[in-house]
């Protein structure tokens, strides 16, 4: 069986496009609960296996789905989708066996994807016979903070780094 990659979208827009948005989802969810084989919306034809596989939306949160994919995310698919009803989102994706951990920020038209790589996920170390990570000096029961801490540092010198080259090109 393939390893599956999780992922929560937000999109964000227009009510009347995120509601539609919402709607789509839902009838996805239905269509793969009742046919068990992933799922794309219909304007969109076969995407190289981007489907989406057990779509959730925890109730209160509008706009926001879970959602598993083959292997790595579907942000390609996520961003047509995006595209097609002219919203924004952010996808957050992990899978930790093919070593995907990251965000994929469409904005204004604009696909931003920043993910950890090999050199961050070597930064820490799992001792296994006390089964915590080790991580610039500290002690962690789980890698979630850790990921999340590597993850959140990498876009802020991404975004930093726009923004010196923006104030560069100003000069």
């Amino acid at each position: 069986m393939a390893n599956m990659c999780s992922n929560t979208v937000v999109f964000e827009g227009y009510s009347k496009a995120t509601e539609q948005i919402n709607e789509l989802f839902k009838s996805m969810a239905e269509r793969q609960r009742i046919e068990d084989v992933g799922q794309l919306p219909d304007f969109i034809q076969d995407s190289e296996g981007d489907y989406f596989f057990n779509i959730e939306q925890y109730e209160g949160l509008t706009n926001e789905f879970h959602y598993e994919t083959k292997y790595t995310p579907n942000t390609e698919t996520v961003k047509r989708i995006a595209e097609h009803f002219k919203v924004d989102f952010t996808l957050e994706y992990e899978e930790l066996g093919c070593k995907e951990y990251g965000k994929a920020i469409f904005e204004d038209g604009v696909l931003t994807d920043i993910s950890l790589d090999q050199q961050d996920i070597d930064s820490f170390t799992l001792d296994k016979a006390t089964d915590t990570y080790h991580f610039e000096g500290e002690e962690y029961d789980s890698e979630c903070e850790i990921l999340d801490t590597l993850l959140e540092r990498k876009i802020e010198n991404h975004f930093n780094n726009i923004k010196n080259q923006n104030n560069e090109t100003i000069r």
